[in-house]
């Protein structure tokens, strides 16, 4: 299949990781210079971009300040082509013994301001180039908490769920402009750390095909969508758990 991705510039935030990096690796394979986006994790970052070749670099990138990842982006290659948002900024996660009433307003604010906020910030940012060139593919990572629940995760599935309905509401104002915008929600994902063994031997009994998604798999999803194999798909939500 031709993805239609050589040439092109994709960044990739949450790259050093996961799901960011098993799409980083699929982008690069198909000829994209991958900007690998990360928010600590420098060393991992520059590993991947060695890894990638093809002028893949790291790049600083925050959720609540994504303007200089954009800067950086612009000032090395002209502008993003491709957007793919897998990064996540921690917090307002309460205990499983506290109620939801527990949680300080600061603490579930500050968490929809940097992921939601941040993202689509980052969006806005990465449109006007798009636009002007015609062509482009947003992929917005969330998560089967949205439509699944998880106790002590209301804060999270509140951000993730948001997306939906921007990328929904979104596809109207981009479509003309040649830019497709989509949703990729993964479950439970394979090789993820800190997963219980418990927990995970109860998400397989309930998935039909009795096992996770690996991070390959949803970056599968993901290319798919945030390429020039896809024609005409957008404001869509793809879900990758095994049938759940």
């Amino acid at each position: 299949m031709d993805y239609g991705l050589a040439g092109k510039i994709a960044l990739i935030t949450g790259a050093s990781g996961g799901i960011g990096g098993s799409a980083a690796r699929s982008y690069a394979r198909e000829g994209a210079q991958v900007a690998v986006a990360y928010r600590g994790n420098v060393d991992g970052a520059k590993q991947l971009a060695e890894e990638l070749g093809g002028g893949s670099f790291a790049v600083r990138y925050l959720l609540e300040e994504p303007e200089a990842a954009f800067a950086e982006v612009a000032d090395r290659c002209g502008g993003v082509d491709v957007l793919v948002t897998s990064a996540v900024k921690p917090g307002a996660r309460r205990g499983p013994a506290a109620p939801f009433e527990s949680l300080p307003v600061d603490a579930y604010a500050g968490f929809l301001d940097d992921n939601l906020t941040g993202t689509l910030r980052t969006v806005q940012l990465a449109l006007p180039t798009m636009r002007q060139r015609g062509w482009g593919r947003i992929v917005l990572v969330s998560s089967r908490v949205v439509d699944g629940g998880k106790p002590g995760r209301e804060v999270y599935g509140a951000a993730k769920a948001g997306l939906h309905g921007f990328a929904s509401s979104l596809s109207w104002d981009v479509g003309r402009d040649g830019v497709l915008v989509n949703v990729v929600c993964p479950g439970m994902v394979a090789g993820t750390a800190g997963l219980p063994p418990e927990a995970v031997a109860g998400e397989c009994a309930r998935t039909p095909t009795g096992r996770l998604s690996t991070p390959d798999e949803v970056a599968e999803a993901v290319i798919w969508l945030g390429s020039g194999a896809n024609g005409n798909v957008t404001g869509q939500v793809l879900t990758v758990a095994g049938g759940r």
